[in-house]
């Protein structure tokens, strides 16, 4: 069972440099080919920018992201990856903009760089990609605890969240180049959605800001619902931070499956208009034979 509570403040975010972050889309001129007419015209695209996962003054992975909502991802991202296990050991986030991208410079409990320092890990992620430079196979499927059995969200919630989800999704809106990660309630109410280049990084996101404003309540009665499929690292991302269901808009993969299965999950995918697939509950894990 997953649960963060501290009496440590929020970790303090800082942003050190005078120029901001640049912005999440950016426009640009492009040619119409087809249709009556050619066009010369303007358009709206997605920005994804190097950003760099530091810890006590080492750099641990760059993750190339939306450039916004970064403290966000910088807690998600510690989390959801094993590098810290409660929100209260990550003390301080200072946000470097520089001409190559974005430091996340944050300082973190000593056990908890230690650890880090043992994993050897040093990776460089690209989009969609979370495991590039990963050291050996024992890295990959990390062992996971058993999140608290949540009840599995009616079809009709299910459905609401699906039919409201592009809403919370502006820059996809705007770019067609981004995915969405959205917290929804029983009743399938959408309370809180992040975005990013990365269907990772969106996860991320959410999960940060879910715990920097609720702490031990941020993932209690309700669902998360992404964008993407549901890979094998969705699903662990999902089980660290404490997330009972998770509901994809694609497909899962087989060992997605079988994780969901092993931490106690409820799995959802092919989320779409009227349908959408159950593959795992929480309460039932004799699937895991099945696959």
């Amino acid at each position: 069972m997953h649960t963060y509570s501290s009496n440590r403040e929020p970790a303090a975010v800082v942003c050190s440099s005078a120029s901001a972050s640049p912005p999440p889309m950016s426009e640009v001129r492009v040619s119409v080919r087809g249709g009556i007419e050619r066009a010369r015209t303007r358009d709206l695209v997605a920005e994804e920018i190097p950003v760099a996962m530091v810890y006590n003054g080492v750099s641990h992975a760059v993750m190339m992201a939306s450039p916004c909502d970064l403290e966000d991802f910088a807690l998600g991202f510690s989390l959801s990856e094993g590098i810290v296990q409660r929100p209260d050991q990550l003390f301080s986030i200072e946000i470097k903009p520089g001409e190559d991208g974005i430091e996340l410079d944050m300082h973190i409990a000593g056990d908890c760089y230690a650890r880090l320092r043992e994993q050897r890990r040093n990776m460089t992620g690209r989009t969609g990609c979370g495991l590039c430079g990963t050291e050996s196979l024992a890295h990959v499927v990390r062992a996971l605890g058993v999140v608290a059995l949540r009840l599995m969200p009616s079809d009709e919630a299910v459905q609401a969240a699906l039919q409201n989800l592009k809403k919370h999704q502006p820059l996809q809106l705007e770019t067609g180049a981004t995915h969405g990660a959205a917290w929804c309630s029983t009743d399938g109410l959408i309370v809180q959605a992040r975005e990013d280049v990365g269907r990772h990084n969106a996860l991320d996101k959410l999960i940060g800001a879910r715990l920097r404003e609720h702490g031990d309540q941020a993932f209690g009665d309700g669902f998360a619902l992404i964008s993407s499929r549901a890979s094998f690292e969705m699903v662990q991302k999902s089980a660290s931070a404490g997330i009972g269901t998770l509901v994809a808009v694609s497909a899962p993969t087989a060992l997605a499956i079988r994780e969901a299965c092993k931490s106690g999950m409820n799995l959802i995918g092919f989320a779409r208009p009227g349908r959408h697939v159950i593959y795992a509950r929480g309460e039932d894990t004799s699937q895991e034979s099945a696959l």
